[in-house]
């Protein structure tokens, strides 16, 4: 098995490397500025770290150029904001939607020819419980994990007859660096909200997406991966 993990280097794509590689896959990822954690994943897994910035096209392209056969495709490179709306830059919702939605986008038009001509393949986008049910003070951020949503269903139907499958898992609370701006007493807060009773880890969300990649007769389908935060 051919796997692809965008934003790689870190949190839940690092696990996912971990978690792929464990599994005995060909696991390459990219990252964008974590240099030096790329190169330590590489040389603790095997898997190959190829710089790429996903919300540059040019960049996918070159990328893609590189690789051979992709069996998965993860779209898990993302970045989050927090604020209110009315104080976002058009600067900050054009980055937040480059990364988080046409990264995605750019990627799965890069992988489609090649799993097109064989008629088989997986994609994985990772979404958010926000993107479900949205959150205040995450507008965008909830805005662009929505879309993610969308996009999986949509593609799960236009390319079910040639063979490939799409899902999307939507994170709860994890903990990773993304999380950090919340505070200790934050975190404890949201873990006793939570009704499994603790936070999320990237490995969590890592099994969950290994247990998509092999299940061959799922598509369409959001996996929700947040301890029964938010039931849908």
């Amino acid at each position: 098995m051919n796997v692809l993990i965008t934003g790689g280097a870190r949190g839940i794509g690092a696990a996912a490397v971990r978690a792929f590689c464990a599994q005995g896959a060909n696991v390459r990822f990219f990252y964008k500025n974590s240099e030096d954690a790329a190169a330590l994943l590489s040389a603790q897994t095997g898997a190959e770290a190829i710089r790429c910035d996903v919300s540059d096209e040019a960049a996918v392209q070159a990328a893609f150029s590189q690789i051979g056969r992709i069996d998965v495709l993860i779209n898990n490179a993302g970045i989050a904001h927090y604020g209110l709306l009315q104080d976002m830059t058009a600067d900050e919702w054009h980055a937040l939607f480059g990364t988080n939605v046409d990264g995605t986008f750019y990627c799965i038009k890069a992988a489609l020819p090649a799993m097109l001509h064989e008629k088989t393949g997986c994609i994985i986008n990772v979404s958010s419980m926000w993107g479900q049910v949205g959150a205040s003070c995450e507008a965008a951020y909830s805005a662009t994990k929505g879309a993610i949503l969308a996009l999986t269903k949509a593609l799960a139907q236009e390319l079910g007859p040639s063979g490939i499958r799409v899902n999307a898992v939507a994170p709860g609370v994890i903990e990773t660096d993304m999380c950090k701006n919340l505070g200790a007493d934050t975190l404890q807060e949201l873990a006793e909200e939570t009704p499994i009773g603790r936070l999320g880890t990237p490995e969590d969300v890592a099994q969950a997406m290994v247990y998509l990649a092999n299940a061959g007769f799922v598509t369409g389908q959001v996996l929700a991966v947040n301890g029964g935060f938010v039931i849908t």
